[in-house]
C-alpha cells in the first residue's frame, strides 16, 4: 500500500474548512493565470504553436496534487470557453476547442492530474521516479493532441507538425519543471521539519 504525500503547495499553505476552499480558489486562479501567461510565450509553428504550457502543466499538477491540479486545468479551459483570452491564439470561446490545439488542452487535464498523483504517491521523491512521472505526464497531451490533430490534417501531418518538432522542447520543459518542483517540494519539507 502506498502512502499519500501532501503536495508541496498544500503543505506550504495548510488550511481546513472554509479556509481550505479559499486556498483552493486562490491557487486555481493563480494556476490559470500562470497557464494564460505561459500560453502567450510562444514560438509560432504550424499547425500548433510551441508554448511554455506543457511545463507549467507539470509544475501545477506536481505542486497542487491530482485533484487541484486537474481542477485548475479544467478551470483554465472553462475560462477560454467563456471567451477570456487565455489560450495561445488571439481568440477564445467554444470554437477554439474545435481547432488544432483542442486535443492538447484536454490532455493538460489528465497530465496535471497524473503528475499530481505521482507526487502524492511519493513516486517523485527519487530522480528515476521523477523522470518517469514527467515522461508519462508529458506524453499525455501529445497523445490526445496528435490524435485530435490527425482528424483535422491526417496522421502524417499531425505527427510531423504536432509531435516531432516539439520533442526537444518537451524534454527541456520537463527537466525545468522537475527542477522547480523539486525545489518547491524541498522548501515545503524544510518548512514542515
Amino acid at each position: 500500500m502506498t502512502t499519500r504525500t501532501l503536495p508541496p503547495m498544500l503543505s506550504l499553505w495548510r488550511a481546513d474548512g472554509q479556509s481550505g476552499l479559499l486556498r483552493a480558489a486562490v491557487l486555481v486562479v493563480m494556476g490559470t493565470a500562470l497557464m494564460a501567461l505561459s500560453a502567450k510565450v510562444q514560438v509560432p509553428f504550424y499547425p500548433v504553436p510551441m508554448t511554455l504550457q506543457s511545463g507549467v502543466v507539470l509544475l501545477i499538477g506536481g505542486a497542487y496534487g491530482w485533484r487541484l491540479g486537474g481542477l485548475t486545468m479544467l478551470a483554465y479551459i472553462a475560462e477560454g470557453l467563456a471567451g477570456l483570452p487565455v489560450f495561445a491564439g488571439p481568440v477564445a470561446g467554444p470554437a477554439y476547442l474545435a481547432g488544432p490545439t483542442a486535443g492538447y488542452l484536454v490532455g493538460f487535464v489528465v497530465s496535471a492530474a497524473l503528475m499530481g498523483l505521482a507526487v502524492e504517491r511519493g513516486w517523485t521523491r527519487s530522480l528515476i521516479g521523477m523522470a518517469v512521472a514527467i515522461t508519462v505526464a508529458s506524453l499525455i497531451p501529445f497523445v490526445t493532441g496528435v490524435a485530435w490533430l490527425a482528424t483535422l490534417i491526417g496522421p502524417a501531418g499531425a505527427i510531423s507538425g504536432g509531435l516531432v518538432p516539439f520533442i526537444p522542447a518537451a524534454i527541456l520543459k520537463g527537466a525545468l519543471a522537475g527542477l522547480l518542483l523539486a525545489k518547491i517540494d524541498g522548501f515545503a519539507q524544510r518548512r514542515d521539519a
